[in-house]
């Protein structure tokens, strides 16, 4: 009886084992029950959507900020609505969105020693967000300015060969980038480029003659543009060239004769009286000059001789238009007159009759055109406004931009 009794309590303990574990598992709860969470119909919390995040570069509160940097300015999360950069005075800085507008970068350079505020605008499922910056750009050791512009007289009316010659107050080291920042603008399309003097003093001319009766624009932005080693423009500059009518003169000193065409008519013949040529010194120069300043009178004296020297004359003249640096000018010579349209007696100006010397004076203009013809005598292309004598394909050559 011993053996039956312990054989039955063993099935009875099992039983009891496995209605505990039933038990356990009722409490904790079977996968997919609706404690869990995780089953059909169970309430889920997502994560939030992030709002935009915009960053501004330069960072905010930069002091020293090249001027030649841009301001650029992104956003992650979303896109970019609106961006405003203002400077000194409310002037907006302009610049461009990516296709995405995610991103913004201003167009040109900064003014130095300047301050300016940013503001961006984004949009995006996180909702929109709004960032305002400001910095300010340095100070140059070195400022760039244009100190002399020829010409830019006030209502004054220019020849079709008159060039625009520009000087700076520092030497120019990055050339390029000075030079992409002057424009000419012209009514009537020309082609035209500049050409350095020296580092300093750049010239611009059309590779023709200007188109008559128009006006050229001529501006430098200049603020903010690298010009050397800490070394910025400061300012802009502009100003704007009427270009009247095509005065042409022509010279031919084997006929001793000066022909005038206004717009291609002859408005003027002049018998007049060249170099004698019995020395370079004496030899009227040969090629394109320009007209570039006038006087009534003026005292004309011999180069490099003291009175008393042989050849040293002191002649005061009426009615006397530059036409080079070495002492040129179509001038009033009565003393002349009987050589005139005859012999060449001059010390290499062009005498003219009184009365015709004084109607080219007060119809010329500066820039106008006076083609010498029939000496042996070139005119230097630097020998005041001789500039016409290089033709356009060497002029070109001293331009930074055709490097």
């Amino acid at each position: 009886m011993r053996d039956i009794r312990q054989r039955l309590r063993t099935p009875i303990a099992v039983l009891a084992v496995v209605t505990a574990g039933l038990l356990t598992a009722s409490c904790s709860g079977a996968p997919g029950s609706p404690g869990t969470g995780t089953g059909p119909g169970a309430e889920t919390t997502a994560p939030p959507t992030p709002a935009p995040i915009i960053k501004i570069s330069p960072a905010k509160g930069a002091s020293k900020v090249r001027p030649d940097k841009n301001v650029v300015v992104t956003a992650s999360n979303g896109e970019l609505e609106e961006v405003t950069v203002q400077g000194e005075g409310g002037k907006v800085l302009e610049g461009e969105f990516d296709a995405d507008h995610t991103k913004w970068v201003s167009k040109g350079p900064l003014k130095p020693a300047s301050d300016y505020t940013v503001s961006a605008k984004a949009t995006g499922d996180g909702g929109p967000a709004t960032v305002t910056s400001s910095f300010t750009t340095l100070k140059p050791a070195q400022e760039l300015r244009i100190i002399d512009v020829t010409p830019n007289v006030k209502g004054e009316t220019v020849g079709i060969g008159m060039p625009i010659m520009v000087r700076f107050n520092q030497p120019v080291g990055d050339r390029k980038a000075v030079e992409e920042a002057l424009q000419v603008t012209t009514q009537k399309p020309v082609e035209g480029a500049w050409r350095w003097i020296d580092n300093k003093y750049v010239i611009y001319r059309p590779a023709k003659y200007w188109p008559a009766h128009q006006k050229v624009r001529f501006t430098a932005a200049l603020e903010g543009v690298r010009a050397g080693k800490d070394m910025y423009g400061v300012k802009n500059y502009a100003t704007t060239m009427q270009v009247g009518a095509a005065w042409i003169s022509t010279v031919n000193t084997r006929t001793h004769t000066m022909v005038v065409r206004k717009d291609g008519k002859i408005v003027q013949r002049m018998a007049i009286s060249a170099g004698k040529a019995t020395t370079r010194e004496y030899t009227t120069t040969n090629g394109i000059h320009l007209t570039m300043e006038r006087g009534s009178p003026v005292t004309m004296i011999s180069p490099g001789k003291k009175e008393g020297d042989p050849g040293y004359y002191k002649e005061v003249v009426d009615h006397a238009v530059r036409i080079s640096n070495s002492g040129e000018y179509v001038h009033s010579a009565p003393w002349s007159v009987g050589s005139q349209g005859r012999a060449n007696v001059s010390h290499g100006c062009i005498n003219a009759r009184p009365d015709q010397a004084k109607w080219f004076y007060e119809n010329f203009h500066r820039g106008d055109v006076v083609k010498i013809v029939g000496t042996n005598r070139a005119l230097e292309w630097n020998n005041g406004w001789g500039f016409w004598q290089l033709p356009f394909k060497q002029w070109k050559k001293g331009s930074a931009l055709d490097a």
